[in-house]
């Protein structure tokens, strides 16, 4: 095992990163806080039209080059419409569930730069008035945010600063317990950011050369699904998408380990890269799992479609609950880093 890897390090860059709301399409700050620790170590970065940030690392060859990628934009939503009870109306930002964010506390990230606080519901919330509140459905006509200003009308809260397109963010509710466990909101992708970021602190500190030019892109628009499609040098041959590993009935990943995903719904990855990354994780005592994840798909697989000529790969700590309440373990971020590690370490298939 890596004994350079401090899973405390880790821990708190993903806290930090959770703790920045960054729904897609909003996602400046977390971008900028990711830019602010790249300055801090001299590390040679651009920042695309579109919002990505893409930090590069010279290595002895550059001619062929690597690209690693993890997200930092999250789910969210946006004011669909102030309703005449002067609440609000939601339209979904990425791919979750209403029942997944009914009863969250919320953001609302004005156009002036206002934060108000509120509360996602269902419209018809009290057991003590609504009998079948229970059975009733939850969707973009009966979920609403309660929110916490004293607005009882449309006019109310259009004077408030609240409007149509305003941002909407969850909380985190970030927490690690004495057991081992992370749970937050939005480990996806986060959590893999965080392992980056201190990926690039130990090749700095412990003066890492790298075997070939290595690119690490922070994208910003994956949950919407054209996050890693772009910013791809001509020289990259290899590039592999840091995303969290899809755990439930019929999954070998868990909590625990790294997963190595075979095939999403855009179909398989690279063969023979995913057997280079199963070896350096057997040659290095790292847990992992090979998995297919059923309803996917990756900033890998964003890049294929966008036709570039690369060998693809996905990899990342497995997450419970992904896109609601998620959780992992401290051991699937240090699995996931060390393969990382090493992988950045290798030949090229």
């Amino acid at each position: 095992m890596v004994k350079i890897i401090n899973n405390k390090e880790i821990v708190q860059y993903i806290k930090d990163l959770v703790s920045i709301p960054s729904p897609s399409g909003y996602t400046e700050a977390a971008i900028s806080y990711v830019e602010k620790f790249m300055k801090n170590r001299n590390i040679a970065y651009t920042i695309s039209n579109k919002g990505a940030l893409l930090a590069t690392i010279k290595g002895d060859n550059d001619s062929k080059h690597r690209l690693l990628t993890a997200h930092v934009d999250t789910l969210g939503a946006m004011v669909k419409e102030i309703k005449s009870s002067g609440r609000l109306s939601l339209s979904m930002i990425g791919g979750f569930r209403w029942n997944s964010v009914e009863g969250e506390y919320c953001k609302i990230h004005t156009a002036d730069g206002r934060v108000i606080t509120g509360t996602i519901l269902i419209n018809q919330t009290s057991v003590h008035v609504y009998k079948n509140a229970g059975d009733a459905k939850r969707d973009e006509t009966t979920i609403e945010v309660r929110i916490d200003e004293v607005v009882k009308t449309k006019a109310e809260t259009e004077a408030i600063g609240i409007s149509v397109g305003d941002f909407v963010s969850f909380e985190p509710r970030v927490e690690e317990t004495e057991s081992g466990f992370l749970k937050s909101r939005h480990l996806d992708d986060k959590a893999s950011v965080g392992i980056l970021l201190h990926l690039i602190d130990i090749i700095q500190k412990e003066k890492i050369t790298l075997p070939f030019t290595t690119h690490f892109l922070i994208s910003n628009n994956e949950e919407i699904g054209y996050g890693g499609n772009s910013n791809i040098t001509p020289e990259t041959v290899e590039y592999i998408a840091v995303d969290m590993g899809a755990i439930g009935d019929g999954q070998t990943t868990d909590e625990y380990s790294v997963s190595i995903c075979a095939k999403d719904s855009s179909g398989p990855y690279h063969y023979k890269l995913r057997q280079h990354l199963i070896e350096l994780a057997k040659n290095n005592n790292v847990d992992y799992r090979v998995d297919i994840y059923p309803y996917y798909g990756s900033d890998a697989s964003a890049a294929i479609r966008a036709g570039f000529d690369i060998a693809h790969g996905l990899i990342g700590p497995g997450i419970d609950a992904s896109h609601a309440f998620e959780r992992t373990h401290i051991s699937s971020l240090t699995h996931t880093a060390i393969l990382i590690y090493h992988y950045l370490q290798s030949e090229l298939i």
